[in-house]
């Protein structure tokens, strides 16, 4: 099981598949990072020599911004929004979306499970 940059790439797949599971990198970026370091696409993971995975960490290391560098970077973009107290922010702080999804429904993956509210007195029962 090949492992570039702290994730173990899963043997089976092509290798442009497999270079999804680094994160950061999606289905152009591996295509591109393949054709870089001169490694066919198709290839399986497993069958890549010492050398190709060298390559392979070489580029992505000098060239994008992947793994642990680009989470830090997503945080402090996240963190920069909720200090200076933009509307973003505020919908992160409170765990809310921020790209105008609507939330009287729905919305659930943000909020959370649903906490469910008493009801509501003082209206007649009809019998």
């Amino acid at each position: 099981m090949p492992r570039i940059l702290g994730v173990d790439l899963p043997n089976d797949k092509p290798t442009h598949i497999s270079l999804r599971y680094i994160y950061g990198i999606g289905p152009t970026t591996s295509l591109e990072v393949c054709k870089k370091a001169k490694v066919d696409p198709q290839r399986r993971a497993k069958e890549l020599t010492e050398e190709e995975i060298a390559r392979l960490a070489t580029i992505l290391d000098r060239e994008y911004v992947v793994e642990g560098p680009l989470r830090r970077q997503v945080q402090q973009n996240i963190a920069r929004l909720r200090d200076i107290g933009c509307y973003r922010g505020i919908r992160h702080r409170r765990g809310l979306p921020c790209r105008g999804q609507r939330t009287r429904t729905n919305a659930r993956t943000r909020k959370g499970p649903r906490k469910t509210v008493a009801g509501k007195k003082g209206v007649k029962e009809m019998r």
